[in-house]
């Protein structure tokens, strides 16, 4: 009797923990506490406490430390492209440009190829290895800015645009929500590639991370705590914070600034409008819908999955290319919100 063919989804499956690898008993960025992670990016949404064992690159690693203080786990770094049998699977990670130390995770299990793309931009990114595409036979990928609407304009446009309103108007503070982990130390490299050498202001929330980027070899420049000068030396300066503080009381003490938010959902005006947002910024760390739609072509999987996001409108459009395409259903992923 011949071998029935083996089937991915046969050994990578969504369960409630995350998805899951039955040849090696492990899963991929679980939402629960589970025996063996492995870990794409250091966001909260992907990388989370309470695993026995993370494996993840070095970068990453170095995140999760910085924010799991006290969390006891076994780690084990991968370079980039470095093989790693688990069970019965050939593992190794690829670089997903989304953030420092950001992975996809290459699975090899008799004869098959599966790419965890975890988060993923096709933008360059200064502050980390640019997105890599590995031919696959099926590939999971995020569909965040799945829709037409969302076609992210260049980064270096977005920078002027920063730096021609602090032209305009010196005379005020330039107050711009980034997140935390990646946009801001982002920003901030955009920001020295574009010329600007001045001192860049952090809010408190901001400087433990950006300390770690530059001890992981990332140069950001002079940046300054908030905390540590008086509002008037914040005038004509660009202040960076996390989103939630551009209305709260710390950002009163900034006078009448200029706010800003770097963000993909800033192409959509009524997101902007509701956080009082005069000067939208949109920059994105994850791939817009030309360049999902590219990257599906690049990667040349027969299936495609997807995971959080816009789904429907992306398993539409990768069938329409003739693509085996569904969406899976795991909870626990964060848009970039």
């Amino acid at each position: 009797m011949a071998e029935t063919k083996l089937k991915p989804e046969d050994w990578v499956t969504p369960k409630p923990a995350g998805l899951y690898v039955a040849p090696g008993d492990f899963y991929i960025d679980p939402v629960r506490p589970v025996a063996t992670a492995v870990i794409t990016h250091g966001h909260s949404d992907h990388a989370r406490p309470g695993h026995r064992r993370m494996l993840a690159t070095a970068e990453t690693l170095a995140i999760c430390e910085s924010r799991f203080a006290g969390d006891p786990v076994a780690a084990q770094a991968l370079r980039y492209g470095e093989t790693l049998s688990i069970g019965d699977v050939t593992l190794r990670l690829a670089p997903a440009g989304h953030i420092l130390g950001s992975a996809q995770v290459v699975l090899e299990h008799r004869g098959q190829r599966v790419v965890v793309s975890g988060d993923y931009k096709r933008r360059a990114d200064p502050t980390c290895p640019p997105f890599e595409p590995v031919p696959c036979d099926v590939f999971i990928t995020e569909a965040t800015f799945a829709l037409p609407v969302f076609r992210h304009p260049p980064d270096t446009d977005e920078v002027e645009k920063l730096l021609a309103s602090l032209r305009r108007q010196p005379e005020r503070v330039h107050l711009v929500g980034v997140y935390a982990l990646g946009k801001c130390q982002r920003l901030i490299a955009l920001l020295r590639r574009a010329g600007h050498d001045r001192p860049i202001f952090l809010h408190g929330a901001l400087v433990a991370l950006c300390a770690l980027y530059e001890s992981l070899g990332v140069a950001l420049g002079r940046l300054v705590a908030v905390a540590d000068v008086p509002r008037d030396r914040l005038t004509g300066e660009i202040v960076l914070c996390p989103p939630s503080a551009l209305a709260d009381r710390w950002s009163r003490r900034m006078g009448e600034p200029v706010t800003a938010m770097a963000s993909g959902w800033m192409r959509v005006k009524q997101r902007a409008k509701q956080r009082g947002v005069e000067l939208p910024l949109i920059l994105s760390d994850h791939a817009d819908w030309d360049e999902l739609l590219q990257t599906l072509d690049d990667v040349g999987a027969p299936d495609v999955w997807v995971t959080h996001g816009r789904e429907e409108a992306l398993v539409h459009v990768a069938q329409q290319k003739g693509m085996r395409a569904r969406a899976l259903s795991i909870t626990g992923y964060e848009d970039e919100a």
